[in-house]
């Protein structure tokens, strides 16, 4: 690698308001606001909207779309799609 061309890379607490959850991680992000860490320490905190705490994906609380009436909606308008290509 080249020197003195890759950023600092630090320790940074992550918290998420939605969860009420934070995580300590390195990252390249800088904040002017610092948080006490459990270990005592004291480290830039960066507030997120959305992590794996609180993301749908992750907490398993996605909406299950309706796909099966799309697709006969689909299937209705276009028609079911097995006519021979040429």
């Amino acid at each position: 690698m080249k020197p003195r061309i890759h950023p600092v890379s630090r320790p940074v607490v992550f918290r998420d308001r939605a969860a009420d959850v934070a995580f300590l991680t390195r990252s390249t992000a800088d904040s002017g606001e610092r948080v006490t860490w459990e270990d005592g320490n004291t480290y830039p905190v960066i507030d997120v909207e959305t992590s794996s705490a609180s993301h749908p994906f992750y907490t398993g609380s996605r909406q299950v779309l309706d796909t099966a009436g799309r697709v006969e909606r689909f299937r209705r308008r276009y028609g079911t799609g097995d006519a021979p290509r040429g």
